[in-house]
C-alpha cells in the first residue's frame, strides 16, 4: 500500500486523494460512513451523466443505482492510477451502453439531428467528463495565477481561509 499512497500523492488532486482514502476505509474496514460520502460525493454528477445519455430520469436513477452498486462491489480492484471519480465514471457509461444495447434503441448520429415525435429536430450534445489538454493547460494557469494572488492576501489568516476554502475544498463547516 506504501506504493499506492506514493502514486496517490504525486499525482491526484485533493479531493481525489480523499476520494482514495474513504476507498480504502471502505475496503479495509468495510466503513459504511466511506461508502455513504462517496455515493454522496458523486450521485448528482453520476445521475446527471446518465440522464444526458438516457434522456430518461426513471432509466437514470436505476442505472445510477446499478452503477454504485457494481463499483461498490468491484470496489478493491480500484486503483489510485486514476482519480475514482473517473473509475466510478467509466464504470457509469459502461453500464449505460449495456442498457441501451439491452434496450436495443435505435441508433443515431451524434453529428446529425433526431426528428422527435413532433416532427422537430433534435441535436445531441454529448460532452465528456474529462478536460481535453487544452482546458487542462489553461485549469493549471489559472491555478497557479490563483497561487500567486492568494500568496498575497493580508492578514495571513485570510489567506489561510482561502487556501483551506478553495485549494483544499474544505466546506465553510469544516473550516
Amino acid at each position: 500500500m506504501e506504493k499506492s499512497n506514493l502514486i496517490v500523492n504525486q499525482h491526484l488532486s485533493e479531493k481525489a486523494r480523499h476520494d482514495f482514502e474513504l476507498v480504502t476505509l471502505a475496503v479495509k474496514k468495510k466503513d459504511q460512513r466511506a461508502y455513504a460520502e462517496l455515493m454522496d460525493r458523486y450521485w448528482d454528477n453520476v445521475f446527471y451523466l446518465l440522464l444526458k445519455m438516457v434522456n430518461n430520469k426513471d432509466n437514470a436513477e436505476d442505472l445510477t443505482i446499478e452503477t454504485f452498486g457494481k463499483a461498490f462491489r468491484r470496489l478493491e480492484q480500484y486503483t489510485p492510477e486514476f482519480a475514482f471519480s473517473t473509475w466510478l465514471f467509466k464504470i457509469a457509461t459502461n453500464n449505460c451502453i449495456d442498457y441501451i444495447r439491452k434496450q436495443k434503441m435505435n441508433l443515431f448520429s451524434i453529428d446529425e439531428p433526431m426528428v422527435n415525435e413532433e416532427g422537430e429536430q433534435i441535436m445531441i450534445d454529448i460532452q465528456s467528463s474529462v478536460p481535453d489538454p487544452e482546458e487542462e493547460f489553461i485549469r493549471e494557469q489559472k491555478n497557479a495565477i490563483m497561487h500567486k494572488l492568494v500568496a498575497r492576501v493580508k492578514p495571513p489568516r485570510y489567506r489561510k481561509l482561502i487556501e483551506l476554502r478553495f485549494f483544499n475544498e474544505l466546506s465553510y463547516e469544516e473550516i
